[in-house]
């Protein structure tokens, strides 16, 4: 529920742009699991939405432009990072260490460098060793890429203390 909460809020905003024709071939979401196979359970558990509100408009005779979806882990083939490139998704689903990939190739950043949201999922599983510190500098590195502060969502049944943890997930910004 938590996941999909987060989602539809970033949703909305891909369906609104793409309305008002302001939704280009661009990342704006990046949704990071530190769980390689969560990633790919939530593609799939995004795509079936997605398609149920493309249908849903269709009816009312509106016709939604495509909002991609891709994963990209250290299983993604290298034709499909291609792709990701020539043609990014709007929702970039990935692994911590997949985003300090990509923060180190300049390609990589020209992808992520239109991020408005990052999601990130069971946070309290970072939170807590070098892999979250780690993790935490290449928030700071796509904070200093991208031309506004991307919003930070942090997602966690079992969150606590969660002043410490909204800390760790803002960094060097204020709560």
């Amino acid at each position: 529920g938590k996941t999909l909460a987060a989602f539809l809020w970033c949703l909305d905003g891909l369906i609104r742009a793409a309305l008002e024709g302001t939704l280009g071939d661009e990342t704006r979401v990046v949704y990071v699991s530190p769980l390689k196979a969560l990633g790919n359970d939530v593609q799939k558990n995004l795509l079936a939405p997605l398609e149920q509100i493309r249908a849903l408009a269709a009816t009312k005779g509106i016709v939604l432009p495509e909002i991609r979806v891709q994963v990209r882990t250290g299983d993604t083939t290298q034709a499909e990072r291609a792709q990701m490139l020539r043609r990014p998704p709007h929702v970039l689903i990935t692994t911590p260490e997949s985003i300090f990939l990509l923060l180190t190739a300049q390609r990589g950043r020209e992808l992520l460098r239109t991020v408005q949201t990052v999601v990130v999922d069971e946070i309290h599983a970072l939170a807590r060793d070098k892999r979250g510190s780690h993790f935490a500098l290449s928030v700071e590195r796509l904070r200093q890429l991208v031309p506004a502060p991307p919003q930070l969502v942090g997602l966690s049944a079992t969150v606590k203390p969660i002043d410490r943890i909204a800390a760790f997930l803002t960094g060097s910004e204020p709560v």
